[in-house]
């Protein structure tokens, strides 16, 4: 799928959460939904890291570039290494290893680590990153262009400096779920985990398929594509994405949002 459509499945994700949470009889504080739903819509454009030409390798410039470079020649070692007889040959690691479960329990669980080990700073620099990813997904077009750059990443520094000082007033959140000393913002890593499934959940639904269950092997593959019947299956921005997917992503996570605030 294209950025939006994912930015707008991992905010709706997260929103549901909350709902489910709130239906269970532990309402979320309203800045974590909030926080959690931005991080969430970010962290859902991040299993792209292993493509040039998505919309991460360009939201940090040079940096981001870089390290998707890195990335994929990562992800397509990997992929050679661990590849049985059934899995196709390959020239890049698009879609390989940042497209697995695995890895998206790493990101979330190294996320909360750092979080935990680098304090206040470690905690904006983990929403900074996230913002940027939100604004970018959430505003596509309107955030395409190097001209756009620093607009963007001026409004992710300010977000994330007065989100994280909410979540620090007593019982806003930055305790929610993990209570023991030490263990404010531990619960980070989640939406970041949310947000890399729901990417791949997404991209299953396209023609390629995806490997989320990697490392575990189906068959003669370990990399198997998982995905629904190929008639089922779209083209990532065709209309079935745009004119049906997204519009459902809305209503589920405007329901959501209700539903978690206890409007509904």
């Amino acid at each position: 799928m294209m950025g939006p459509a994912h930015s707008l499945s991992g905010a709706a994700a997260w929103l549901g959460v909350g709902a489910a949470a709130a239906a269970a009889g532990h309402p979320m504080p309203w800045p974590v939904l909030l926080v959690g739903a931005l991080i969430c819509a970010g962290a859902a454009l991040a299993p792209d890291l292993d493509h040039k030409a998505a919309t991460i390798s360009r939201a940090f410039g040079p940096i981001s570039r870089w390290v998707c470079e890195i990335v994929d020649k990562l992800s397509y070692a990997v992929y050679k290494a661990t590849r049985k007889k059934g899995d196709a040959r390959r020239s890049g690691g698009h879609r390989t290893l940042t497209h697995t479960w695995l890895w998206a329990v790493l990101i979330g669980a190294g996320s909360s680590a750092t979080a935990i080990a680098g304090g206040r700073w470690a905690v904006l620099a983990i929403l900074f990153v996230h913002m940027v990813l939100a604004i970018e997904g959430l505003l596509w077009r309107a955030a395409r262009g190097s001209s756009s750059d620093v607009l963007v990443w001026l409004l992710a520094a300010t977000s994330a400096w007065i989100l994280a000082g909410i979540l620090d007033k007593p019982g806003n959140g930055s305790d929610w779920l993990f209570t023991e000393p030490g263990q404010q913002y531990l619960w980070l890593g989640l939406p970041i985990v949310l947000g890399a499934l729901v990417h791949d959940i997404g991209d299953a639904l396209t023609v390629s398929g995806c490997p989320i269950l990697w490392p575990i092997p189906v068959g003669r593959k370990r990399w198997y594509p998982l995905g629904p019947p190929k008639p089922m299956r779209f083209r990532a921005g065709s209309w079935v994405e745009l004119r049906v997917l997204m519009p459902v992503f809305m209503v589920l996570g405007g329901v959501g949002c209700a539903a978690a605030l206890n409007m509904i």
